[in-house]
């Protein structure tokens, strides 16, 4: 049986709070320790480099793909365990998504709701049934939440979407819930 894999999103850059940053490297050292290969979009910047090294730190496998337009700017991090190199960002995307069993998303900019919102289409489009995780670091994603039940409240998407998406307030449950997921 393959190794689990887990497609996360995040910030090519750390953000402001010191907790974000905190919570990549915790995410990266426990989908290490459970064996879990991190997919990711192959920077060595930001929350995203946190994430990689945390893993690679606690010797866990890491696929990273990055499109080559943004190799430079995200300094593309070639010691990974897979390194794919795309030629755009809907290539990025569907690697990712191909080559994982959950998504979970972690502050990020509009490159992560970029990434989040063609997986939660897709999931709304009945493409795909895989979990769609977002770890709400002092409460970063509350804000999407309030807005996605705006989005049912006014008539443009059915109450179904709310439940594409799981809130998760810490690793210690995104953990639970991935390993709920991976059986």
């Amino acid at each position: 049986m393959p190794r689990p894999s887990v497609c996360v999103y995040c910030g090519a850059r750390a953000g402001t709070r010191p907790s974000y940053t905190a919570t990549a490297q915790a995410t990266g050292a426990m989908l290490a320790a459970r064996g879990w290969r991190l997919v990711y979009g192959a920077g060595d910047v930001g929350l995203m480099g946190e994430v990689a090294r945390a893993a690679m730190a606690a010797g866990g496998q890491c696929f990273g793909v990055i499109p080559a337009h943004l190799y430079n700017r995200e300094v593309g991090k070639r010691d990974l365990s897979t390194f794919i190199i795309t030629e755009d960002m809907h290539e990025r995307k569907k690697v990712m998504y191909m080559n994982s069993g959950a998504i979970v998303v972690l502050p990020g900019g509009a490159g992560s709701l970029d990434e989040l919102f063609e997986v939660l289409t897709w999931r709304q489009l009945g493409l795909h049934a895989k979990p769609i995780l977002l770890l709400d670091t002092e409460g970063y994603w509350r804000p999407l939440m309030a807005l996605l039940r705006h989005l049912v409240a006014e008539g443009f998407a059915d109450a179904s979407l709310l439940d594409y998406v799981e809130l998760l307030p810490d690793v210690a449950a995104l953990e639970s819930r991935l390993a709920t997921a991976f059986g």
